[in-house]
């Protein structure tokens, strides 16, 4: 069921389905709730599942010209004590969404059980990150947003993947195409602006599990391996067959991540 609720005079939108333990999905730059389909339903018959369109994307409004990652997830917390009374939350966060998962955690911890990085990570923007988001915001401003998304999306599966998922690459393509440019151009922003928050792995006092892919065209394997070190809370899995959109690319394999993990939190957090 399609809902929303207001924040800071703005509309945001969500969905729910399945009865359970609460799971909430949380998408990445470009996409919207709409990238969990098919995903989701599986869960759903495990767990209650809501899925939150972020400021800017999907058919949520945008809230300003930056959206950090903590406005992002205090919009995220107002979904959640709207649906869920008096039990704690799995967040998954998918890239973007990981980095809203980990503000999450910082702002939010007792609302949680455990949490998820799906293709996500702790640190915070490089200098030549920053130069890339930079370039990203004039091109929307000039009219190209296709020359961003034409680009990033068909890059985040790996790339022997590119072909064989070439209808899921269209219809993620087609999502980042009716992205608002004042969203993009917000979250552009406030990705920018987000600190390291590695303490939260390294430190972890929750259950977290840290999916990554072997074939990740963003997030390097040898950079995360070198620079995070997590804690004993946290269970890092790397898909062998997938880039950055291991819930496409590898769905079976991630499902029964996803699952197990929240089935093993539950028990102790439910």
């Amino acid at each position: 069921m399609e809902k929303s609720i207001e924040f800071h005079g703005k509309q945001i939108w969500y969905d729910t389905v399945g009865e359970g333990f609460p799971l909430v999905l949380l998408h990445g730059y470009l996409e919207s709730k709409e990238i969990w389909d098919g995903f989701s339903d599986e869960l759903a018959g495990r767990f209650q599942v809501i899925r939150v369109d972020l400021p800017g994307h999907g058919r949520s409004e945008v809230l300003g010209d930056v959206h950090t990652m903590e406005i992002l997830a205090a919009a995220v917390k107002e979904v959640v004590e709207r649906e869920v009374s008096g039990k704690k939350i799995v967040l998954i966060g998918h890239s973007l969404g990981g980095y809203v998962t980990l503000a999450f955690a910082e702002e939010y911890a007792t609302l949680l059980g455990g949490f998820s990085l799906f293709h996500s990570h702790p640190l915070a923007d490089t200098e030549e990150v920053k130069v890339n988001r930079q370039r990203e915001i004039a091109l929307i401003a000039a009219g190209k947003k296709e020359m961003i998304y034409s680009v990033n999306v068909p890059k985040a599966f790996a790339e022997e993947n590119v072909e064989r998922f070439h209808e899921e690459v269209e219809r993620a393509i087609a999502i980042a195409k009716r992205t608002p440019d004042e969203g993009i151009q917000a979250m552009l922003r406030g990705m920018m602006q987000r600190p390291d928050r590695r303490h939260l792995l390294e430190k972890a006092t929750l259950p977290v599990l840290w999916i990554l892919g072997k074939g990740d065209r963003y997030i390097s394997l040898e950079k995360m391996e070198k620079e995070v070190h997590p804690g004993e809370k946290v269970t890092r899995v790397v898909l062998e067959h997938s880039g950055h959109m291991g819930f496409i690319e590898e769905r079976e394999r991630t499902l029964e991540l996803i699952s197990r993990f929240a089935e093993n939190v539950w028990p102790v957090e439910g």
